[in-house]
């Protein structure tokens, strides 16, 4: 899908971006990533990215549409694996250990980095089962009501739900149901939640309810969030990455590259790169 960026005024921008202490060198690296590379069917999608991720902030990528944001988010918790003809190159280490090294499972890497998609997903089931079903699959079993619970409080959603849990998660509003797809990644206790577009399909309520509740989490997990948004990275962000489109020298195609990546702040108000100015401004998109 193709989106227009309108023109973004940086002074309004500079108002609602979040300010943080350090730039994250302080805090434990979560994910390391090197020389980057994916494609599907041997066509180039992204080339050569290298960044890292630290501990308890959340970390935006933005950019327009085709440039790779949502193929670099699989490459964190192996979601390419799952499709056909995706092969990744180069080094993504979570906590020091190579994600895509053959003694890895790729069923506990989804565990310990839990993905919220775009479009809320829930399972045709109650509201209870819908939490339940990760863990009873993963053998958690133990103190399962208190499990359901607790991931439901920390989505913001008992309160709402706490009293019919045995209703169909369908019944539920778009922002609640992505909220419950929030508790289902809680409820297996990972160490990261991934976001793609998380409310992209949402009215400007559950909008608001979904970035307050990332501000909430991210206390206790590290958060990696997909936008299309760029004040809403700015509001809820406090490192953004900005990915663009290469065109290949010979023409033959085009694939995403990172253009850069360091505080929000700085990136939409004294970004080191001209082609970051022209799209944080809206010269292109």
């Amino acid at each position: 899908m193709n989106v227009t960026t309108p023109h973004i005024d940086s002074a309004k921008i500079a108002e609602v971006a979040q300010p943080v202490s350090d730039d994250g060198r302080g805090r434990e690296t979560v994910f390391d990533v090197t020389d980057l590379a994916v494609s599907y069917s041997g066509n180039l999608a992204l080339k050569n990215v290298t960044m890292d991720v630290r501990k308890n902030f959340v970390t935006a990528f933005i950019g327009p549409s085709g440039c790779g944001k949502s193929t670099f988010i699989r490459c964190f918790n192996r979601m390419n694996d799952l499709v056909p003809g995706a092969t990744v190159d180069g080094k993504v280490l979570y906590h020091g250990r190579d994600l895509y090294a053959s003694s890895v499972d790729a069923v506990e890497v989804r565990r310990r980095i839990g993905m919220v998609f775009q479009k809320p997903n829930p399972f045709p089931k109650s509201i209870y089962d819908n939490i339940a079903f990760g863990p009873k699959v993963l053998g958690m079993k133990k103190g399962l009501d208190e499990r359901v619970e607790h991931a439901l409080k920390r989505s913001a959603l008992w309160d709402e739900v706490g009293n019919r849990l045995k209703d169909n998660a369908l019944g539920l509003s778009g922002g609640q149901q992505q909220r419950l797809c929030i508790a289902r990644a809680i409820a297996v206790e990972p160490d990261v939640i991934l976001m793609d577009e998380p409310a992209s399909a949402l009215d400007p309520i559950s909008t608001s309810r979904i970035e307050d509740l990332i501000h909430e989490l991210k206390r206790e997990y590290t958060i990696v969030i997909v936008t299309h948004n760029m004040q809403q990275a700015a509001r809820v962000a406090d490192m953004t990455a900005f990915f663009s489109v290469e065109v290949r020298e010979d023409g033959s195609g085009r694939h995403g590259i990172l253009v850069e990546y360091d505080q929000t702040t700085k990136i939409f108000t004294n970004p080191a790169d001209k082609r970051t100015e022209d799209y944080v401004t809206g010269r292109f998109g």
